[in-house]
């Protein structure tokens, strides 16, 4: 089969398709025929030999300090299953399916084998391969922080980077939850988030907003920032800090002080991949409620480039590769 390799670390070129060997599914196992695959900010952080953060030597301690262990990116994807090992009782050949691989990756490839028991379920049947793929990683992310918050009707959340692909689904669910949405991104995306829900738009190429002396309930950080205190200051009482992308290790000690010794409260808790959390998605989709956001696709050969252009912080929601377009009824 064919599959985006990476054996070392650096820019996109580092990405060439290659035959690899077909997966065998365990007794335990599907064997899923990837229809298409979400690239995102983590592909991208993992193929470079630099992380953003100072957690750099625990993320390089785990995935290959020198060179990758994991030779094929992509955790996030939908597709058919082609079989199932004898063990698996919930899924059946022919099955759509999306879901998240989690630490095994492996999704920039035509097919993927992963135990039945990870996060997968059945895709939402108004979605495309392309559509559905995305919704793993920002709906969840997006799912989980909210309800972290409590978010009350009539709370004002603010989404900082909102236009990607958690920012996309943040803004919505927020809305979801009965809140006033103030999205921050490039004044190139504001059309498009204010069609998501939003009630309020800044460009923070022009505005700071923890300058306008504005204050919100959930302020929802989905970018790597320094900025802390600013943050901080721009929280309501009882307000809560949302982030998912921490600087480092100090920024993690500083969010357990302000927990401890204020009454705001900062949330850096990861979110767990559950089958229940992509049910539930899929209802409020199939419900209208929700959609994706895709910017941009593209074909398995041109991994680089979509590299490329998310490495540009310039998508409007979503990209993925299209890994298959021949799996037809």
């Amino acid at each position: 089969m064919k599959a985006v390799v990476y054996d070392e670390y650096g820019p996109p070129e580092v990405l060439h398709v290659r035959e690899v060997e077909k997966p065998s599914p365990k007794d335990n196992e599907l064997l899923i025929r990837i229809g298409a695959v979400a690239v995102n900010t983590g592909d991208c952080e993992l193929r470079r030999p630099d992380i953003p953060n100072s957690i750099w030597f625990l993320v390089r301690l785990a995935f290959g300090l020198r060179r990758p262990r994991k030779g094929i990116l992509g955790a996030y994807f939908a597709g058919r299953i082609e079989a199932v090992g004898k063990n698996v009782g919930r899924f059946r050949v022919g099955d759509e399916v999306f879901g998240a691989s989690g630490a095994r990756f492996g999704a920039y490839a035509e097919y993927l084998s992963l135990p039945a028991t990870y996060a997968i379920a059945a895709m939402p049947a108004n979605m495309s391969y392309e559509e559905a793929a995305v919704v793993p990683v920002g709906g969840i992310n997006a799912l989980h922080y909210l309800r972290k918050a409590k978010v009350q009707p009539g709370e004002r959340v603010l989404v900082n980077g909102a236009g990607g692909s958690f920012g996309t689904f943040a803004v919505q669910i927020a809305k979801l939850m009965g809140a006033e949405v103030t999205a921050v991104d490039l004044a190139e995306k504001h059309e498009m988030l204010r069609a998501l829900g939003a009630d309020h738009v800044i460009d923070y190429t022009r505005v700071d907003f923890t300058e306008s002396g504005e204050t919100y309930d959930v302020i929802f950080n989905v970018i790597v920032t320094k900025s802390y205190s600013p943050v901080i200051r721009s929280l309501s009482r009882g307000g809560r800090y949302l982030l998912t992308n921490p600087a480092g290790i100090p920024q993690m000690l500083r969010a357990i002080w302000t927990s401890v010794t204020s009454d705001k409260k900062v949330v850096i808790q990861f979110a767990s991949e559950k089958t229940e959390d992509l049910d539930h998605l899929r209802e409020l989709i199939e419900g209208g409620k929700l959609r994706a956001v895709i910017d941009k696709s593209y074909p398995l050969e041109r991994a680089a480039e979509a590299h490329r252009y998310v490495e540009t912080g310039r998508k409007k929601g979503n990209v993925v590769l299209t890994v298959r377009d021949d799996i037809g009824p």
